[in-house]
Protein backbone atom coordinates (compact mmCIF):
# COMPACT_ATOMS: atom_id res chain seq x y z
CA UNK A 1 0.00 0.00 0.00
CA UNK A 2 1.75 3.52 -1.33
CA UNK A 3 0.54 4.64 2.41
CA UNK A 4 3.41 3.15 3.85
CA UNK A 5 5.66 4.28 1.41
CA UNK A 6 9.50 5.15 3.08
CA UNK A 7 12.63 6.08 1.33
CA UNK A 8 15.69 4.46 0.51
CA UNK A 9 17.35 6.32 2.66
CA UNK A 10 14.89 5.80 5.30
CA UNK A 11 15.43 2.42 4.93
CA UNK A 12 19.28 2.75 5.11
CA UNK A 13 19.49 4.65 8.19
CA UNK A 14 17.49 2.79 10.08
CA UNK A 15 19.64 -0.72 9.35
CA UNK A 16 22.97 0.89 10.10
CA UNK A 17 23.68 -1.69 12.43
CA UNK A 18 22.64 -4.51 10.67
CA UNK A 19 24.36 -3.44 7.41
CA UNK A 20 27.60 -2.24 8.96
CA UNK A 21 27.87 -6.28 10.42
CA UNK A 22 27.20 -7.94 7.43
CA UNK A 23 29.59 -5.39 5.71
CA UNK A 24 32.19 -6.02 7.90
CA UNK A 25 31.73 -9.74 7.94
CA UNK A 26 31.64 -10.14 4.70
CA UNK A 27 34.60 -7.62 3.86
CA UNK A 28 36.99 -9.91 6.05
CA UNK A 29 35.95 -13.06 4.02
CA UNK A 30 35.65 -11.67 0.63
CA UNK A 31 39.41 -10.00 -0.03
CA UNK A 32 39.92 -8.32 -2.89
CA UNK A 33 42.24 -10.90 -5.48
CA UNK A 34 41.15 -14.01 -2.98
CA UNK A 35 39.87 -16.80 -5.20
CA UNK A 36 36.46 -18.63 -5.01
CA UNK A 37 37.33 -21.77 -3.68
CA UNK A 38 35.84 -24.36 -1.15
CA UNK A 39 37.67 -22.67 1.91
CA UNK A 40 36.11 -19.17 1.15
CA UNK A 41 32.85 -20.66 0.59
CA UNK A 42 32.68 -22.54 4.01
CA UNK A 43 33.89 -19.19 5.56
CA UNK A 44 31.00 -17.67 3.52
CA UNK A 45 28.79 -20.12 4.78
CA UNK A 46 29.60 -19.35 8.40
CA UNK A 47 29.24 -15.71 8.24
CA UNK A 48 25.85 -15.64 6.70
CA UNK A 49 25.28 -17.92 9.57
CA UNK A 50 26.30 -15.86 11.89
CA UNK A 51 24.14 -12.80 10.64
CA UNK A 52 21.42 -14.36 11.36
CA UNK A 53 19.99 -15.70 8.03
CA UNK A 54 20.01 -19.31 8.95
CA UNK A 55 21.07 -22.45 9.06
CA UNK A 56 18.96 -23.30 6.10
CA UNK A 57 18.86 -20.74 4.47
CA UNK A 58 22.43 -20.11 4.09
CA UNK A 59 22.98 -24.00 2.59
CA UNK A 60 20.33 -22.79 -0.27
CA UNK A 61 22.70 -19.62 -0.56
CA UNK A 62 26.40 -21.54 -0.78
CA UNK A 63 24.78 -24.54 -2.86
CA UNK A 64 23.37 -21.81 -5.59
CA UNK A 65 26.93 -20.13 -5.18
CA UNK A 66 28.63 -23.80 -6.10
CA UNK A 67 26.40 -23.97 -9.42
CA UNK A 68 26.83 -20.80 -10.72
CA UNK A 69 31.04 -20.93 -9.82
CA UNK A 70 30.70 -23.80 -11.88
CA UNK A 71 28.88 -22.88 -14.28
CA UNK A 72 30.76 -19.87 -15.18
CA UNK A 73 27.56 -17.53 -14.09
CA UNK A 74 29.72 -16.02 -11.55
CA UNK A 75 33.94 -15.93 -11.78
CA UNK A 76 35.39 -13.65 -9.08
CA UNK A 77 34.47 -12.40 -5.52
CA UNK A 78 33.07 -9.21 -6.97
CA UNK A 79 30.43 -11.06 -8.22
CA UNK A 80 29.46 -12.93 -4.95
CA UNK A 81 27.53 -10.26 -3.16
CA UNK A 82 25.16 -9.48 -6.64
CA UNK A 83 24.99 -12.71 -6.75
CA UNK A 84 23.72 -13.26 -3.19
CA UNK A 85 21.49 -9.72 -3.36
CA UNK A 86 19.41 -11.11 -6.75
CA UNK A 87 18.59 -14.36 -5.17
CA UNK A 88 17.57 -13.02 -1.66
CA UNK A 89 15.45 -10.62 -3.36
CA UNK A 90 13.72 -13.52 -5.31
CA UNK A 91 12.19 -14.74 -1.82
CA UNK A 92 9.40 -12.53 -1.71
CA UNK A 93 6.78 -12.37 -4.70
CA UNK A 94 4.99 -8.79 -4.94
CA UNK A 95 1.13 -10.12 -3.49
CA UNK A 96 2.71 -12.09 -0.37
CA UNK A 97 3.73 -8.19 1.12
CA UNK A 98 0.37 -6.63 0.50
CA UNK A 99 -1.85 -6.01 3.68
CA UNK A 100 -5.46 -8.55 2.46
CA UNK A 101 -8.73 -6.21 2.63
CA UNK A 102 -12.05 -6.98 2.98
CA UNK A 103 -14.45 -7.00 -0.02
CA UNK A 104 -16.78 -5.42 2.00
CA UNK A 105 -17.01 -3.71 5.75
CA UNK A 106 -14.07 -3.42 7.91
CA UNK A 107 -10.74 -4.98 7.42
CA UNK A 108 -10.27 -7.19 10.59
CA UNK A 109 -6.56 -7.23 12.08
CA UNK A 110 -5.89 -9.47 14.94
CA UNK A 111 -2.48 -9.09 16.40
CA UNK A 112 -0.20 -11.44 18.33
CA UNK A 113 3.30 -11.38 20.05
CA UNK A 114 4.99 -12.64 23.42
CA UNK A 115 5.31 -10.00 25.75
CA UNK A 116 7.99 -7.16 25.60
CA UNK A 117 7.85 -8.13 21.23
CA UNK A 118 6.82 -4.51 20.87
CA UNK A 119 3.08 -5.68 20.24
CA UNK A 120 1.14 -2.78 21.90
CA UNK A 121 3.53 0.08 20.09
CA UNK A 122 3.20 -1.93 16.67
CA UNK A 123 -0.21 -1.52 16.65
CA UNK A 124 -0.61 1.80 17.54
CA UNK A 125 1.69 2.85 14.47
CA UNK A 126 -0.55 0.64 12.00
CA UNK A 127 -3.25 2.45 13.34
CA UNK A 128 -1.98 5.41 13.11
CA UNK A 129 -0.39 5.42 9.59
CA UNK A 130 -3.98 4.17 8.47
CA UNK A 131 -6.37 6.82 10.31
CA UNK A 132 -3.70 9.64 8.64
CA UNK A 133 -4.83 7.97 5.56
CA UNK A 134 -8.28 8.79 5.92
CA UNK A 135 -9.20 5.51 7.47
CA UNK A 136 -11.78 5.29 10.17
CA UNK A 137 -9.83 2.60 12.90
CA UNK A 138 -11.17 1.10 16.34
CA UNK A 139 -8.37 -0.84 18.48
CA UNK A 140 -9.34 -3.40 20.48
CA UNK A 141 -8.27 -3.82 23.76
CA UNK A 142 -7.91 -8.05 24.40
CA UNK A 143 -4.96 -7.77 26.33
CA UNK A 144 -7.03 -8.03 29.52
CA UNK A 145 -4.56 -10.64 31.60
CA UNK A 146 -1.97 -7.70 31.97
CA UNK A 147 -3.09 -4.88 34.01
CA UNK A 148 -1.51 -1.99 32.37
CA UNK A 149 -2.14 -3.47 28.35
CA UNK A 150 -5.43 -1.59 28.43
CA UNK A 151 -4.11 1.71 30.46
CA UNK A 152 -1.26 1.40 27.27
CA UNK A 153 -3.25 1.27 24.62
CA UNK A 154 -5.59 3.82 25.79
CA UNK A 155 -2.97 6.11 26.12
CA UNK A 156 -1.62 5.47 21.98
CA UNK A 157 -5.20 5.52 21.07
CA UNK A 158 -5.85 9.02 22.09
CA UNK A 159 -2.28 9.81 21.14
CA UNK A 160 -2.80 9.14 17.35
CA UNK A 161 -6.80 9.89 17.84
CA UNK A 162 -8.40 6.82 17.20
CA UNK A 163 -11.15 5.00 18.64
CA UNK A 164 -10.83 1.97 21.60
CA UNK A 165 -12.96 -0.45 22.47
CA UNK A 166 -12.13 -1.53 25.80
CA UNK A 167 -13.18 -3.47 29.11
CA UNK A 168 -12.16 -3.69 32.84
CA UNK A 169 -9.16 -5.30 33.71
CA UNK A 170 -9.41 -9.08 34.07
CA UNK A 171 -12.44 -9.12 31.76
CA UNK A 172 -12.87 -12.10 28.94
CA UNK A 173 -10.65 -11.05 26.37
CA UNK A 174 -13.05 -12.87 23.64
CA UNK A 175 -15.99 -10.31 24.98
CA UNK A 176 -14.07 -7.71 24.43
CA UNK A 177 -13.38 -8.94 20.58
CA UNK A 178 -17.18 -9.42 20.60
CA UNK A 179 -17.93 -6.21 21.25
CA UNK A 180 -15.13 -4.37 19.20
CA UNK A 181 -16.53 -6.29 16.09
CA UNK A 182 -20.21 -4.85 17.01
CA UNK A 183 -18.76 -1.08 16.91
CA UNK A 184 -16.70 -1.85 13.83
CA UNK A 185 -19.79 -2.51 11.88
CA UNK A 186 -22.11 -0.23 13.88
CA UNK A 187 -19.77 2.59 13.04
CA UNK A 188 -18.71 2.05 9.84
CA UNK A 189 -14.92 1.76 10.33
CA UNK A 190 -12.31 0.75 7.63
CA UNK A 191 -10.29 -0.85 10.17
CA UNK A 192 -10.59 -3.00 13.49
CA UNK A 193 -6.86 -3.49 14.98
CA UNK A 194 -6.92 -6.13 17.62
CA UNK A 195 -4.36 -6.43 20.12
CA UNK A 196 -4.26 -9.74 22.12
CA UNK A 197 -2.77 -10.71 25.33
CA UNK A 198 1.23 -10.82 25.29
CA UNK A 199 2.11 -14.48 25.65
CA UNK A 200 4.65 -17.07 25.81
CA UNK A 201 4.64 -19.46 22.41
CA UNK A 202 4.61 -22.24 24.94
CA UNK A 203 1.80 -21.68 26.98
CA UNK A 204 -0.47 -23.54 25.84
CA UNK A 205 -3.75 -22.24 27.85
CA UNK A 206 -3.11 -18.34 26.72
CA UNK A 207 -2.73 -20.23 22.92
CA UNK A 208 -6.24 -21.45 23.06
CA UNK A 209 -7.35 -18.02 24.36
CA UNK A 210 -6.00 -16.63 21.20
CA UNK A 211 -7.65 -19.25 19.02
CA UNK A 212 -10.67 -18.16 20.92
CA UNK A 213 -10.96 -14.70 20.21
CA UNK A 214 -10.44 -15.88 16.30
CA UNK A 215 -13.08 -17.91 16.53
CA UNK A 216 -15.44 -15.05 17.96
CA UNK A 217 -13.93 -12.45 15.56
CA UNK A 218 -14.81 -15.20 12.31
CA UNK A 219 -18.60 -15.62 13.40
CA UNK A 220 -19.04 -11.98 14.04
CA UNK A 221 -17.48 -10.69 10.96
CA UNK A 222 -17.27 -13.43 8.49
CA UNK A 223 -14.64 -14.08 6.36
CA UNK A 224 -12.78 -12.34 8.96
CA UNK A 225 -9.58 -11.92 10.22
CA UNK A 226 -8.77 -11.04 7.32
CA UNK A 227 -4.63 -10.66 8.36
CA UNK A 228 -3.19 -12.74 11.40
CA UNK A 229 0.28 -10.34 12.07
CA UNK A 230 2.61 -11.98 14.63
CA UNK A 231 4.52 -9.16 15.92
CA UNK A 232 8.29 -10.53 16.82
CA UNK A 233 11.09 -8.50 18.02
CA UNK A 234 14.22 -8.06 15.56
CA UNK A 235 16.79 -8.35 18.23
CA UNK A 236 16.02 -11.72 19.53
CA UNK A 237 17.22 -13.43 16.69
CA UNK A 238 16.57 -16.73 15.70
CA UNK A 239 14.19 -17.15 18.50
CA UNK A 240 11.59 -15.42 16.16
CA UNK A 241 11.83 -18.02 13.82
CA UNK A 242 10.64 -20.55 16.79
CA UNK A 243 7.99 -18.38 18.25
CA UNK A 244 6.53 -17.89 14.75
CA UNK A 245 6.24 -21.98 14.22
CA UNK A 246 4.96 -21.92 17.22
CA UNK A 247 2.31 -19.26 16.56
CA UNK A 248 1.22 -20.46 13.42
CA UNK A 249 0.14 -23.78 14.38
CA UNK A 250 -2.45 -22.17 16.65
CA UNK A 251 -3.75 -19.35 14.83
CA UNK A 252 -2.61 -19.62 11.10
CA UNK A 253 -0.28 -16.25 10.85
CA UNK A 254 -0.62 -14.64 7.79
CA UNK A 255 1.97 -11.94 7.85
CA UNK A 256 4.82 -10.80 10.60
CA UNK A 257 5.55 -7.48 11.99
CA UNK A 258 9.27 -6.85 12.96
CA UNK A 259 9.22 -4.49 15.61
CA UNK A 260 12.95 -2.99 16.37
CA UNK A 261 14.37 -3.69 13.34
CA UNK A 262 16.55 -0.50 13.62
CA UNK A 263 18.23 -1.49 16.96
CA UNK A 264 19.69 -4.39 16.38
CA UNK A 265 22.62 -6.07 13.95
CA UNK A 266 20.36 -9.10 13.63
CA UNK A 267 18.18 -7.91 10.35
CA UNK A 268 19.11 -10.61 8.63
CA UNK A 269 16.65 -13.09 10.33
CA UNK A 270 14.32 -11.26 8.07
CA UNK A 271 15.47 -13.70 5.15
CA UNK A 272 15.19 -16.88 7.48
CA UNK A 273 11.53 -16.21 8.70
CA UNK A 274 10.54 -15.91 4.71
CA UNK A 275 12.44 -19.44 3.39
CA UNK A 276 12.40 -21.59 6.87
CA UNK A 277 8.14 -20.62 7.36
CA UNK A 278 6.97 -19.19 3.85
CA UNK A 279 5.33 -15.93 6.39
CA UNK A 280 5.82 -12.84 4.90
CA UNK A 281 7.08 -9.65 6.36
CA UNK A 282 4.77 -7.19 6.01
CA UNK A 283 5.87 -4.66 8.64
CA UNK A 284 8.87 -3.14 9.88
CA UNK A 285 9.06 -1.06 12.43
CA UNK A 286 12.01 1.30 12.57
CA UNK A 287 11.94 3.43 15.32
CA UNK A 288 10.12 4.81 18.43
CA UNK A 289 7.78 7.21 16.69
CA UNK A 290 4.46 6.80 15.16
CA UNK A 291 5.12 7.23 12.02
CA UNK A 292 8.33 5.16 12.30
CA UNK A 293 6.39 2.37 10.39
CA UNK A 294 7.37 0.99 6.71
CA UNK A 295 5.81 -1.32 4.57
CA UNK A 296 8.09 -4.23 4.30
CA UNK A 297 9.78 -3.62 0.11
CA UNK A 298 12.30 -6.48 -0.15
CA UNK A 299 14.53 -4.58 -2.98
CA UNK A 300 15.03 -1.73 -0.55
CA UNK A 301 15.78 -3.64 2.19
CA UNK A 302 18.19 -5.82 0.74
CA UNK A 303 20.14 -2.74 -0.78
CA UNK A 304 19.92 -1.30 2.46
CA UNK A 305 21.45 -4.20 4.02
CA UNK A 306 24.18 -4.83 1.23
CA UNK A 307 24.90 -0.99 0.59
Amino acid sequence: MAIFAKTAQFFRDRLSKTRDKISSSLSSVLKLGRNIDENLLDELEKTLISDDIGVETTDKLVSDLRTAYSSKQIATTDDIVPFLKEHIKSYWPHQDRQLRMAAKGPTVILVAGVNGSGKTTSIAKLAYILSRNDKKVIVAACDTFRAAATEQLTIWAERIGVQIVKHKGGADPAAVAFDACEAAVARDVDFLILDTAGRLHTQKDLMRELTKIRDVVARKIPDTPNEVLLVLDATTGQNAVVQAKMFTQAIDVTGIFLAKLDGTARGGIVIAIKDQLDIPVKFIGLGEKPEDIAEFNPDTFVEALFA
